[in-house]
């Protein structure tokens, strides 16, 4: 693979603007295609083959009316809420775009008033921004009569998208970062084109996606910041090398051929290592899981197509403008090779055992709150307390009671069950605070009874009752609901994890056997990986299910880890920790087949790598915790696992972890059974 990355660089490093016309006209495509196929982000929760997923599609076939996104309107007056006024908001409601049916509840002391919206379209199909504010002025005349009011449910808070403030401080820092390392503008801005580049051609591909198949409301975000993250590490490690090879005073084209062949070679294998992990979502048994790995894969693809082919098009007409200014012809730059990851990883070497020993304790305590990780749905009640929709979730708990924020439904064929008696037994529960009397379809063949929990949609309790429904109700009964998608989803997760991890982790371990061609070092790599996963893990409790944690976070109290989140997690952070793996090996196994004894490959490898590698982290660090900052939940999980096990990874596993167990296993650290070879049959990586 060598030779032709090595033709491929020389070849679109000769042909430069053909090359960019190219990667204009793909940009363009994707884009138009994209906006001409009409294709819409939709959020589906559907988990194939569970009870919800049944209740779900029992509901589309027989209460079509009832299968649009819902809002609802609440309001609290200590003095009484006039009649009139509530009478004129329902009037108002109605005239809404896309309303369907407005339903208002007032409690026994008249002071509350809970009015339920019904649309004809799903979320996907309003204008979230301009329908909650209509909705926000129809309830106008309940704020007249000195009411606190505000609005919740679905229609609001799918107006809670990403801000661009995430995207906006990752690239500040990450431009700020540049500068400081390459000590020229032309060179810090290319990394940051090409990851803005390959975001576009993804971001087209993704709205191709939507077109076809469902693709939630979190795959762009997670699309742009894994994309804005390996976009600017794979140009970085090619630009560092491209400057290397100038400074050895090689011709930009024959230098760009080089750092593609050597740099390029790398992350090649990193990008597919990345792809790996996120395409093994696909195993994950959930179709909303498999669209999020190919969106978030087409942008790992596109940005890393654009580091080996649209940079070194721009690098050879660049010349060795990429360099410092006042940078002798003939020298190389000393920029990237790290005078104290020399001593640093020295010092590990000699003393491998007390290093790894620490590295493993670290690790090991970080991990240890993992075993009180929660897992859970996340909604209005994780928000802040200032947030509109958290205020409606707080009204509804406080004055109609908590359940009423996440009431579950029983879907009943009518053929096989009696859903008034039905109805009288699950009433009879001790958790449960209401049943509505069955509603029934227009054919009569279906019911739908309205359970309401005593508990809220993320009380552990609310867990047990679903539990406890799935065992109880008979045949012809179906759950729906929230809190019943979020156990049959818990549940297949935790079935078909172990199919993930172990797909992903056999994939990984091929893919770096056929790299490294050392079957001791694929499977280092891999347990190392599984090291950072597992301390993130811990990490990510700590700060999302603890008083401290969550309050530095800007929530108003610990809130569970949404169902999905560890596999997502483990898919993506595997596959970056792989990136950086393959970044320091490649330079260590460079050193070791130039003929250098095996611990000083190892810090040699590590010295001449560890500033690109720390750079690369600090700006995926950067992009990661800028997302922390997102308003969505779940988005902050993501960025917050992901910076946390990016830092842990540089820093224990990269720095202790494996340069101990690399010294440790001396020259058997690149046995391959059936390859054998002695030191001085030593050949070049794969090409």
């Amino acid at each position: 693979m060598t030779r032709m990355l090595h033709r491929l660089g020389r070849l679109c490093g000769t042909h430069p603007w053909r090359v960019a016309v190219l990667w204009l006209l793909l940009l363009g495509a994707v884009t138009g295609a994209s906006v001409a196929a009409g294709g819409s982000l939709r959020d589906t929760a559907d988990v194939p083959g569970t009870s919800s997923a049944r209740a779900t599609a029992m509901l589309r076939d027989h209460f079509p009316d009832r299968s649009g996104a819902v809002a609802h309107v609440v309001a609290r007056a200590t003095a009484g809420l006039p009649a009139g006024a509530i009478d004129r908001t329902v009037h108002s409601l109605r005239s809404v775009e896309h309303v369907q049916t407005v339903t208002p509840s007032v409690t026994p002391d008249g002071r509350s008033a809970l009015i339920a919206v019904q649309f004809a379209v799903g979320p996907e199909g309003l204008d979230l921004k301009e329908t909650t504010a209509a909705l926000t002025g129809a309830a106008a005349p309940l704020r007249e009569a000195s009411a606190q009011v505000a609005v919740g449910g679905q229609v609001p808070e799918g107006v809670q998208g990403p801000n661009g403030v995430a995207e906006a401080i990752g690239v500040a820092v990450a431009i700020v970062v540049l500068i400081l390392v390459f000590g020229s503008l032309l060179a810090a801005g290319l990394p940051l084109l090409m990851a803005l580049v390959g975001i576009g051609v993804g971001m087209g591909l993704i709205g191709l996606l939507a077109a076809v198949a469902d693709v939630s409301t979190v795959s762009p975000t997670l699309g742009s910041m894994l994309g804005l993250g390996v976009g600017i590490d794979y140009s970085l490690l090619i630009i560092a090398r491209y400057r290397d090879e100038l400074g050895r005073g090689s011709a930009p084209l024959d230098a760009v051929a080089e750092a593609v062949a050597t740099a390029g070679h790398a992350v090649v294998f990193a990008g597919l290592c990345v792809l790996i992990g996120i395409l093994g979502l696909a195993f994950s048994g959930i179709p909303s899981f498999t669209t999020m790995g190919l969106a978030a894969g087409v942008v790992v693809l596109a940005t890393m197509l654009a580091a080996i082919t649209l940079l070194p098009a721009i690098l050879v007409p660049a010349g060795r403008r990429v360099l410092p200014r006042r940078a002798p012809r003939g020298q190389a730059p000393p920029a990237f090779r790290s005078a104290w990851a020399e001593r640093s990883t020295g010092a590990v070497v000699r003393r491998p055992v007390l290093a790894l020993a620490a590295g493993l304790i670290a690790l090991g305590v970080i991990a240890a709150p993992v075993a009180g990780l929660r897992l859970g749905q996340n909604d209005a009640g994780s928000e802040p307390l200032s947030n509109p929709t958290r205020q409606a979730y707080d009204l509804v708990a406080q004055h109609f009671g908590p359940g009423w924020n996440g009431p579950l439904a029983v879907v009943v064929d009518r053929a096989r069950v009696d859903d008034t008696s039905l109805a009288s037994r699950v009433a009879s529960r001790p958790d449960v605070a209401d049943v509505v009397p069955p509603l029934r379809s227009a054919d009569g063949t279906t019911a739908v009874l309205t359970v309401v929990p005593k508990t809220g949609p993320q009380d552990a309790a609310t867990y047990e009752l679903v539990r406890a429904l799935h065992r109880e109700l008979p045949g012809g009964a179906e759950l729906a609901g929230p809190t019943a998608t979020t156990v049959d989803m818990t549940t297949v997760l935790q079935q078909r994890l172990w199919l993930v991890i172990l797909v992903v982790l056999a994939a990984t371990c091929v893919l770096l056997v056929a790299v490294f061609r050392s079957l001791v070092l694929a499977v280092k790599a891999v347990l190392a990986n599984l090291l950072s996963v597992a301390a993130s893990f811990g990490a990510l409790t700590v700060a999302f299910q603890t008083s401290p944690g969550s309050e530095l976070l800007g929530l108003a109290e610990p809130v569970p880890i949404v169902a999905w989140a560890p596999v997502v997690l483990f898919a993506i952070l595997f596959g970056l920790s792989t990136d950086y793996e393959v970044f320091m090996l490649s330079r260590v196994r460079e050193a070791y087949d130039a003929g250098l004894p095996h611990r000083e490959a190892v810090v040699e490898g590590l010295a001449s790598s560890a500033k690109v590698i720390t750079c690369a982290a600090a700006i995926m660090i950067a992009v990661a915790a800028g997302f922390a900052a997102d308003p969505a939940v779940m988005v902050k999980i993501v960025g917050v696992g992901l910076a946390v096990a990016i830092f842990l990874d540089v820093t224990l596993v990269r720095m202790l972890v494996v340069p101990a167990v690399l010294a440790l296993l001396g020259d058997r650290t690149w046995y391959l059974p059936g390859a054998a070879r002695s030191r001085g049959e030593r050949g070049a990586l794969p090409r």
